[in-house]
This record gives C-alpha cells, structure tokens and sequence, in this order.
C-alpha cells in the first residue's frame, strides 16, 4: 500500500516512465485479461441554475437569469430515446443547485423515466443531493432513500474537486464541504447503492492536498467497498473566473502523473478512468499505459466542461481504435462496470 510520503515523492519526482509502469503493473494485477471499456450514455444537465457561483465553472446561471433553464419533461425523454437509439445502457444527469426543486420533483422525474425507458440511471452529484436535502426539509439518509426508491441506481462522484476544505473555501465557498460530500457517499454505500469518485485537479492546489483527496477516497472505499471507479480530470480555465488566478492548466505530463499515481494509491478501487474529455484523445490513449482501464463515455452530450474551453468529441468506433491501437481489447461496458457486452 503507497505511503504519502511515497505519494508525495512520485508528484516532486521527473521519472514519469517509472512511474507509468509501476501503475501499470498494478492495472495488470487487476486486469489481466487485458480489456479496456468504454460505455455509451449520455450527460443531461437538466437545470443550468445554480446558487453557488463556483468560480471554476462556466455552466452555471444565477436565478431568474434570461439564459437560465429548467429542461422540460419531454425534453429529457427525448434525449433519453436518443441516448437507447445510439445503443445506450444509461444517462448522467447531473444540474445546478435549484432553490425551487423540492424532493418530489425528483421523485416524479425519476418515476416518469423508470415508467417509460429500461436505462440506468446515475445522477445527481453529492452537492445536488445535499441541496435537495436542504430545500426539501428532510435528511441526508431520507432523501437518499427516496431518490433510490423512486428510480435512482448509482450517484457520480461529481463535486469533489479536491476533497480538501481550504481549496473548496477558495474556489466554491457555497458549496458543501467536505464532510458533507463524504456523507453523501458512505449514506448511499450504506443503502446499498454504489458511486463513483472524481478529482478536478490544477485549480491551484498543493500537492499535499491532492494527497488528502486521494487518502480520503481510499479510506472511505477500505470501510464500505462502494466506489465503482475513480476518475481524475483536469481544470479547465476558459470563461472561468477561476481561470484569472491560474495561468496554465495542467499538462498531458501532469494529468499521466495524477492518473499514474491515483492508480497505485488507490488499489482498492478496481477501475481508473483515463480521461479525454480534458486532456484529449491521445494523451488519453498512452494513459491506458498510466494506469487506466477504461476510457469513459462517447458523450452523446456534455455541456459543463465544454462551458469552460473542453471541445474534444469522439465516436464509439474512435474510442475502439484507441484502445486496440494500444494493444487492448475495447469492450462496452455498463454503469457498474460490467462489461459483458460482445462486440
């Protein structure tokens, strides 16, 4: 098991290849059938409201703004006939912070997608949880309980940034902290509902409270076993306000050292995604050697990073050759992780 000091060593070290392979040889201790997956879904970002004002992010629209929406119910279903259309198995929807949204209104969206399609469903962000809670007058737990009895499977990692409450202060101070993004989480492993964990690094952060993050996920995934996978992803500063304090995003050797070392410091989470969202497609593809075994989604729709200067696309059949160009074998993949589709 990687120490911090080790951690913190392989982040102040120049020796990127040695590092690459000692998270390679993990990848191929937990995946020696060498498969790398990829799952096609699509991103709904059904509010653009927001209360937080989070100084990395480009998406969001303060209420009552002209620009601002709510995505009618319609709507939703029809991206969501799209998403089964082009071969789907779920959707990723994830919103603004709505003062107005009670609890109920989700019920009823949920419910409403439950009753019309068969498609995972992986949505709301710990963040969105923790407003609804708010709004809505109940706790944590309940709210938790009845989103998943309503129709919700799984919950994304999203809102974690870094999971060190100095950095959060500096750039989302109205959004919860990290105790309560870590609630979130070990109350749905608790109900028996899986997630997944993220970290938005180069936003200014030291390398010792990137360590906190990766100590932090680490531990919660020792007690209750929930996560699904990790994923690590870059800042992107365009249209951010953000973007003023930090001149330079991360590189592609930043991001494959941060990926490298996410793998070898969390072990006991099976699954790392190597990003191209952020990074590209093919500082994507040498990440299968950093480490990854899964490349994320095709992205039918994304519009949160896209907001903030990330215009990178790719096809399913892109993704595929990526992956065999690598010297992998490309396999869809579900939610959880399962890939047991033959192609």
């Amino acid at each position: 098991m990687m120490t911090r000091e080790q951690a913190r060593e392989m982040f102040e070290s120049d020796d990127l290849i040695g590092i690459g392979m000692e998270a390679d040889a993990v990848r191929r201790r937990l995946h020696p059938e060498r498969v790398v997956s990829y799952i096609i879904d699509r991103n709904i970002n059904y509010t653009n409201f927001c209360t937080e004002y989070c100084s990395f992010c480009a998406f969001y629209r303060p209420m009552g703004h002209k620009e601002g929406y709510v995505l009618p119910n319609e709507v939703i279903f029809d991206k969501i006939q799209e998403t089964l259309d082009l071969g789907g198995t779920g959707i990723l929807m994830q919103g603004g912070l709505h003062r107005d949204l009670k609890i109920e209104w989700y019920e009823d969206l949920l419910r409403a997608i439950k009753q019309r399609f068969n498609i995972w469903t992986h949505c709301f962000s710990a963040p969105e949880i923790w407003n609804i809670a708010e709004v809505s007058g109940i706790t944590l737990r309940d709210t938790i309980a009845r989103l998943r009895d309503a129709g919700l499977d799984s919950i994304p990692g999203g809102g974690a940034e870094i999971l060190d409450d100095a950095v959060r202060y500096r750039i989302s101070r109205l959004k919860c902290g990290v105790q309560e993004w870590v609630d979130v989480h070990r109350t749905a492993h608790e109900l028996g509902m899986r997630t997944t964990a993220t970290m938005m690094f180069g936003c200014g952060e030291t390398i010792d409270q990137r360590i906190n993050h990766l100590e932090l996920v680490r531990q919660i995934q020792e007690d209750t076993g929930g996560f699904t996978a990790f994923i690590p992803w870059s800042f992107q500063r365009e249209n951010t306000s953000l973007g003023r304090f930090v001149k330079e995003e991360a590189t592609a050797v930043e991001y494959l050292k941060t990926l490298a070392i996410s793998r070898i410091y969390l072990d006991n989470i099976l699954n790392i995604q190597s990003s191209w969202v952020t990074p590209g497609l093919k500082t994507c593809q040498v990440g299968l050697r950093f480490g990854g075994n899964d490349v994320g989604s095709i992205m039918i729709e994304e519009n949160v990073v896209s907001a903030a200067g990330a215009h990178h696309c790719a096809t399913e059949e892109e993704l595929r050759r990526l992956i065999r160009d690598a010297g992998f074998i490309p396999k869809q993949r579900d939610t959880l992780y399962r890939s047991y589709f033959v192609n």
